[in-house]
């Protein structure tokens, strides 16, 4: 899928780079000249319909290492990523109303609580703060794990708490929201960590239950208990 999705991208930007010259182009008279022409004229309306800025340099850099079978200069992973964080400012860009409230509020926290001493920020914008420092191991992305959690909207709001059931609870640390998954590793067993987490690393635009809307700013208080 993701090479998919790269090749259809590739042929939308090489169109983009042939209508640059369009007066100097002939019109496509072959089945392969006209398939070609037809593809890219689909995908680069496609793009642009949905706001995709695209540099033409680097796909043509890109195109031609496809066509020359040359090993890409970024990996599938890094791919990805650009895929999503593109889509992500494209999301950003059209919303509005009560969406739009919720992502402005959720900026504006994670900016005023960056400033906070104490407080760390990871190259994806998770936040942390050391509450209580533990000497335990400290877990893989793979490892199942036993914490104890209160978690918050940015106003305060308590939508779920392993401490006010009184019961720790157990998960594979791959299989919860992306802000856990890189928060918790950075944790050694017996700490008490701060996790503020940001939209993208928590539920996204679609939210999760009648508490965490769509765009939510995320507060974790985190106690990793064990590792299984």
């Amino acid at each position: 899928m993701r090479a998919l999705t790269c090749s259809i991208a590739f042929a939308g930007v090489f169109f983009s780079c042939l209508t640059m010259n369009a007066e100097e182009t002939k019109k496509p008279e072959s089945l392969t000249e006209r398939v070609s022409y037809a593809y890219g004229l689909m995908i680069a309306q496609q793009l642009g319909e949905r706001g995709v800025e695209i540099d033409l340099e680097q796909f043509t850099a890109a195109f031609n290492a496809v066509n020359a079978g040359e090993e890409p200069v970024l990996s599938e992973d890094e791919v990805a990523a650009a895929f999503e964080e593109s889509q992500k400012l494209i999301d950003e860009k059209n919303m509005d109303g009560a969406e739009k409230e919720t992502l402005e509020a959720g900026k504006k926290f994670l900016e005023e609580n960056g400033k906070k001493e104490g407080v760390e920020i990871t190259a994806s914008g998770l936040q942390y703060e050391v509450l209580e420092k533990g000497d335990g191991e400290k877990p893989k992305a793979t490892d199942n794990v036993t914490v104890h959690y209160h978690g918050t909207l940015i106003d305060g709001t308590v939508f779920d708490s392993s401490v006010e059931r009184g019961e720790p609870t157990s998960f594979p640390l791959n299989r919860v929201i992306p802000g856990w998954t890189e928060g918790v590793q950075l944790m050694s067993v017996g700490s008490k960590y701060r996790f503020t987490i940001p939209y993208n690393l928590a539920y996204g635009s679609r939210g999760a239950g009648a508490d965490i809307k769509p765009y939510s700013t995320l507060v974790f208080e985190v106690e990793l208990l064990g590792i299984e």
